[in-house]
């Protein structure tokens, strides 16, 4: 992912999605994920990525599953400043580990795991509410299904975190109508 740039609040997705469906995920897990959105394999291997790291991570990621599924704007905005807040965040450019130069906004380089995660994730989702003036992600509306999207995309905004839900839940609805006599 060198060279493309990073993709926080993606990263953020795909890793809470993941937590939310195994709360224990394993630290060889996240690793892997981590690694597909731009971390070295030096990043997370041994000593740079522990197990105590990999629970660290799992806590923040629960901590901002909170933001994911809240739908008022002003109630999302004061969660981010929260984070902000609390991570001390001051931006500001870093190129280390072969990485190209990219926003950091936790304490310094050789912030834990979580500040890094917590500070990245708050502003990448404080970006998107101020582009958007509302949370652009939630939980997925589908009956059955607890995914969370990101919907930053042009149109209405998303309801659901897949095409395939949108169906389902559409022919379900659709199905009701038609036994109801409607």
């Amino acid at each position: 992912m060198i060279g493309q740039g990073f993709r926080p609040a993606v990263r953020l997705i795909e890793l809470a999605n993941a937590v939310r469906a195994d709360p224990g995920l394993g630290r060889d897990a996240l690793a892997a994920l981590l690694l597909r959105h731009g971390e070295t394999l030096a990043d997370v291997a041994g000593e740079a990525f522990t197990e105590a790291d990999a629970g660290s991570l799992r806590a923040a990621l629960v901590r901002l599953t909170g933001v994911l599924t809240e739908t008022d704007p002003d109630r999302a905005a004061m969660a981010l400043n929260a984070l902000l807040a609390e991570s001390g965040a001051r931006p500001r450019l870093s190129r280390h580990d072969g990485h190209g130069w990219h926003l950091h906004v936790d304490r310094g380089d050789d912030a834990g795991w979580a500040d890094w995660l917590l500070a990245s994730s708050a502003l990448a989702l404080a970006q998107i509410i101020s582009e958007t003036g509302r949370p652009a992600w939630g939980e997925c509306a589908a009956t059955g299904c607890a995914r969370l999207y990101l919907g930053t995309g042009p149109g209405t905004a998303r309801r659901f975190c897949s095409s395939a839900c949108a169906s389902r839940e559409r022919v379900a609805a659709h199905r009701r109508r038609k036994r109801a006599g409607c």
